[in-house]
């Protein structure tokens, strides 16, 4: 008789698809334990099937255009809101029908999961792309700009010239290329959900590196983002060179004397912080 182990075991190794004929197959095993088990795979069976028609549903964008245009790709970006830190912009053409489990809007995906799912586009993708606009180009040309230049160069870095853009509500101007905007894009298709992850994971791993260059911020845990921490900082040390004045300017301390990061050095807080 095979053991509950042997049981698991041969779940394991059986594909999704076929576990209704073991359902079949130990149905009638009295064994509290068997019947424990099985019932443990038929809760993951709903819980895959569930997630295969959301994928399903979020493929509804490339399949609509799939007969027209061979080559899809999807844009989206990370990083318009923080105080400090690029604008990155990730595009991503995906092979036809291709599914990834947990694929989803990058802030709908755990910082674990978004690094597993980073890794997997790399491998499976046709190609993808990442486009960058600095914090001195955002301060200079506004933050719309910058993110609409870090779409292009985004694009720019595939390896293929794609036939449509499905991109997350926007359309990319000095682009000679179809685009298609979808209102709240990346929940609503994989390739602009697969391109927010490339953007998302791209930028955060640039803020933890730039944490070890600004330690003051804590970006490896604000991201440039501007929380109370980020907020005191900078009103107690000013801004380093990543830092966007252009959003920054509420929360810096002009007081005399108070140098930043880039011009003189940092001088040591001499007085209260204010705004």
């Amino acid at each position: 008789m095979q053991t509950i182990k042997d049981i698991r075991s041969l779940f394991e190794k059986t594909e999704k698809e076929q576990w209704h004929a073991l359902f079949s197959q130990y149905k009638d095993d009295a064994r509290a334990g068997v019947q424990k088990l099985t019932a443990q795979y038929e809760r993951k069976l709903e819980a895959h099937e569930k997630e295969q028609a959301r994928l399903e549903r979020m493929l509804e964008f490339e399949r609509k255009y799939g007969d027209e245009c061979r080559c899809i790709c999807g844009i989206d970006e990370a990083g318009r809101g923080p105080f400090a830190g690029p604008v990155v912009a990730g595009a991503v053409i995906l092979p036809a029908g291709l599914k990834l489990e947990g694929l989803n809007d990058s802030k709908q995906v755990s910082a674990a999961r978004r690094e597993e799912l980073y890794e997997e586009i790399r491998e499976k993708a046709v190609s993808f792309g990442i486009g960058m606009s600095s914090p001195a180009r955002i301060d200079e040309i506004n933050i719309l700009q910058a993110t609409y230049e870090a779409m292009r160069h985004a694009v720019e870095d595939l390896e293929i010239v794609p036939d449509l853009l499905l991109n997350d509500a926007v359309t990319i101007p000095q682009l000679p290329i179809r685009q298609v905007g979808i209102v709240k894009g990346d929940a609503r298709s994989l390739s602009i959900a697969a391109a927010s992850i490339m953007a998302k994971v791209t930028r955060d791993r640039l803020m933890v590196e730039y944490a070890e260059l600004y330690p003051e911020y804590s970006f490896e845990k604000n991201k440039g983002y501007g929380s109370r921490e980020h907020r005191e900082a900078l009103m107690k040390y000013g801004p380093c060179p990543i830092h966007r004045n252009t959003f920054i300017h509420n929360y810096v301390n002009r007081q005399e004397g108070r140098a930043a990061y880039g011009t003189e050095g940092r001088e040591e807080d001499s007085g209260s912080p204010g705004v």
